[in-house]
């Protein structure tokens, strides 16, 4: 596949694949590039400097690649790395080109799933301890009270493929019922890593059935599909012809096999080096 005119989804590893899978049902006649950086993962414990050094290795290469437009589909990179690379090092590198993060579509919508206006945030160390989510939740919606749950555990569950087993119940069970006891007026619970969804069926068996369960993925889709509808101008440069290719740091055979896990069908992977 010619990989010019492409859309890249970046992730620190495999939970963007949940971003991609709603991105391309939303949108499947364009092109796209899926780049995961699975050697170095996770990312969620790393610094801001090392997160943004990667990130941006991964933007690079992704535009090396012909991508016009660019979602990193990692909440710990849109925390940490998103901003800079917008304001510093796109006018130098590609000021055409666009770099769009997974956090500001979700926060754009939460005022009208919460009535109590009480918000948690469920996602990894990184993303919580950056406080991106309540910043930018307080900066559109200063009203709403937002409390944060770092889940060290739930990334590792996923990547190894216990997050059905029994034993991922203690660690889903043990943050859930932290954060309610933190703030019980909490009616929206947002799943601030793109890994989480998989445990959506483990969250709901400890949650109150009056809270909300907000996952990221269809709600990054309709907000991409709106972008290229009011910039026609990018649209116009993307090429559509329902391509697809997957690029990871890592082993071939590995990432298509941890892959299975995200997708419903078998792909063929190449592997690269970043940095």
């Amino acid at each position: 596949m010619d990989s010019s005119g492409s859309i890249g989804i970046f992730d620190s590893g495999y939970g963007g694949l949940t971003i991609f899978n709603k991105i391309q049902e939303a949108l499947p006649v364009y092109n796209y590039v899926y780049l995961g950086d699975n050697a170095r993962a996770p990312y969620g414990t790393r610094s801001f400097e090392v997160v943004y050094r990667f990130t941006r290795q991964a933007v690079v290469r992704l535009f090396e690649e012909g991508c016009q437009l660019v979602i990193l589909a990692c909440n710990t990179a849109s925390a940490k790395a998103l901003r800079t690379i917008q304001q510093k090092d796109l006018p130098i590198l590609a000021p055409s080109r666009r770099v769009l993060g997974v956090i500001r579509p979700t926060v754009e919508v939460i005022d009208g799933i919460s009535r109590t206006k009480h918000v948690g945030v469920l996602g990894t160390n990184g993303t919580i301890s950056s406080d991106s989510y309540s910043i930018e939740i307080h900066h559109l919606f200063p009203h709403i009270t937002v409390t944060g749950e770092a889940c060290p555990m739930w990334v590792p569950l996923v990547e190894n493929n216990e997050y059905d087993s029994p034993g991922a119940d203690y660690f889903v069970k043990q943050h859930i019922d932290h954060i309610l006891s933190v703030d019980p007026a909490i009616d929206t619970l947002i799943l601030g890593c793109t890994h989480y969804p998989l445990l959506m069926p483990k969250i709901k068996k400890f949650l109150p059935p009056s809270i909300t369960l907000f996952s990221q993925g269809e709600r990054v889709a309709d907000s991409l599909s709106d972008y290229l509808l009011r910039h026609p101008e990018i649209d116009e440069r993307l090429t559509k012809q329902s391509g697809r290719r997957f690029l990871t740091t890592e082993s071939v055979d590995k990432f298509a096999e941890t892959a299975s896990i995200f997708l419903s069908q078998p792909i063929e992977v190449e592997q690269i080096t970043l940095g």
